[in-house]
């Protein structure tokens, strides 16, 4: 479906950080910027996770909403581009920085997870929360969709990776997909406690692509891309699983194996969240 042939050419492109969007930045709450994607989706970013807001006639359908103090901001990008207001919230997973902002739009808006995803907030998995998060009032287990002004937006469960509550939100008409955290910057954050999984990360995500046709990915974080920046991502986490593996198999202890990561892969650095949350994970799992 979507060849996985990695060249330098991609592979620079992604590094560097080159965007494939449709259209430049317009309007900015504060600190945040709404972008263009396709048709009437935009991407608004800024501090917390990316922001998807489809734009019907009948209202808004957001995909996650950041961090609860980014909630005005949020509605004030959403306001520069239509009248409408937001119906939906579609959580991609249960984070801080990606459901934080439940806490105001549950009072405007309908928000939706998996269940896992509630299950993880009412059970208070992540350990760097810094405010109150509040978890969905509608779930699902597999998958749903949301139909609204003639646009139809899916949302599916296709197995653990980042989190064990991860949803990739798919926008057919708009033939683009939201993958939440399954990717984000250039180097996967697995996060063990929330039921994350870095061995079947790939599992999963070959699952959505058998299922989803698309040709614009919105990341969790970081630019909007295609299906070949997504692949290059995906050699990434192969890659990082292997080198792990391998190191353990060589007998390395937990401190060894870090250290070598910190040179290889820069967002293991002491004491960030990817040592806290994904090391300790990955001398288990991968034994």
């Amino acid at each position: 479906m979507h060849a996985r042939v990695l060249t330098i050419c991609l592979a620079a492109i992604l590094a560097t950080g080159a965007a494939v969007l449709t259209g430049s930045p317009e309007q900015q709450g504060p600190g945040l910027t709404i972008q263009p994607v396709r048709d009437s989706l935009y991407n608004i970013v800024g501090s917390g996770g990316n922001v998807a807001a489809l734009v019907t006639g009948e209202g808004v359908i957001l995909v996650d909403d950041k961090f609860e103090q980014n909630y005005d901001a949020i509605v004030a990008s959403v306001r520069s581009v239509t009248g409408q207001p937001v119906r939906y919230v579609i959580n991609t997973h249960y984070h801080e920085d990606h459901s934080g902002g439940n806490t105001r739009f549950l009072d405007m808006a309908e928000v939706i997870s998996t269940r896992n995803a509630r299950t993880n907030i009412l059970e208070g998995r992540q350990s760097n929360v810094q405010g109150t998060v509040l978890p969905a009032r509608i779930v699902f287990t597999e998958e749903m969709s949301v139909f609204l002004g003639g646009q139809e937006v899916r949302a599916r469960h296709f197995g653990r990776g980042h989190t064990n509550s991860d949803t990739i939100v798919y926008f057919p008409a708009q033939r683009t997909i939201h993958m939440g955290d399954m990717m984000a910057g250039m180097t996967p954050l697995i996060d063990y406690n929330g039921g994350g999984s870095i061995a079947e990360w790939t599992e999963s995500v070959d699952r959505m692509l058998e299922v989803f046709d698309f040709d614009t990915v919105i990341p969790g974080h970081g630019d909007v891309t295609d299906p070949a920046g997504l692949d290059v991502y995906r050699e990434n986490v192969v890659r990082l699983r292997d080198r792990v593996r391998g190191l353990i198999r060589e007998g390395r202890s937990q401190d060894e194996i870090g250290r070598v990561l910190g040179m290889e892969y820069p967002p293991y650095s002491p004491g960030s969240l990817y040592m806290e949350w994904s090391l300790p994970g990955f001398m288990t799992e991968l034994r």
